[in-house]
């Protein structure tokens, strides 16, 4: 790890029960050394006796990884890290362009999108997560249709509806058609037109740069997801 990644990971690791008075005896080891000779295991492949000599030795990793795993403290990580992930923002992501989205209960920005029938991007605005979709809707559409100005319909899901149905017919003529659950529907179903965009956003996952924003300005990830 380097020193910003350890930095991120210090201060999510679970506390070990010696650390908190709770028996057993304090680890011989670092705990950065532990976890980089854990992670370079299950990046590179190799067996646990194969570990290159700058780490611990290879039993007392093993050791370490199988007593995690056992009291469920490689999971508690592997959670909070997911937590920090799903903030979507990295540190270096300025307050100015960033909020907290009260819906989905995380922070940083998020990423609309207009995509063709295909899945392909036709549009993307990059906002603080704060900005409700219909207020983001607004610029994005208005992009839409000076860059395409022969489309005439758009799917969107239920946060889009509402009086922005009626600004994009008055304003871009332009019919905005809002695709909704029934009030029958139980669980996971996939909706008609809705699931092309949601295919885009998993497509975009694939690629590392796009996983978190990395970026301080937020026309700059605009431009990393079109240049996907």
């Amino acid at each position: 790890m380097t020193e910003a990644e350890w930095q991120v990971i210090r201060a999510v690791l679970p506390v070990p029960a010696w650390l908190e008075g709770r028996g057993g005896r304090p680890e011989g080891f670092c705990h950065r050394q532990m976890i980089d000779a854990v992670r370079y295991v299950a990046d590179n492949g190799v067996k646990w006796a194969n570990l290159p000599a700058d780490f611990p030795p290879y039993r007392r990793v093993h050791a370490f990884a199988r007593r995690w795993q056992v009291t469920g403290l490689l999971a508690e990580l592997h959670d909070r890290l997911r937590d920090r992930v799903r903030v979507r923002a990295a540190a270096n992501i300025p307050r100015s362009t960033s909020g907290w989205d009260g819906g989905k209960k995380v922070g940083g920005r998020k990423r609309h999108l207009v995509v063709d029938c295909l899945g392909l991007v036709l549009a993307v605005a990059v906002t603080a997560a704060s900005v409700q979709d219909r207020d983001a809707a607004v610029p994005l559409l208005e992009r839409l249709r000076t860059t395409y100005f022969s489309i005439r319909l758009v799917w969107a899901d239920g946060g889009y509806a509402g009086s922005l149905v009626d600004w994009a017919r008055e304003k871009l003529r332009l019919t905005l058609q809002i695709v909704k659950r029934t009030d029958d529907t139980a669980g996971f179903v996939v909706l008609p037109r809705r699931w092309v965009v949601e295919r885009t956003l998993s497509w975009l996952m694939r690629s590392r740069r796009l996983v978190r924003d990395y970026e301080t300005l937020p026309a700059m990830h605009e431009a990393m997801v079109c240049g996907r």
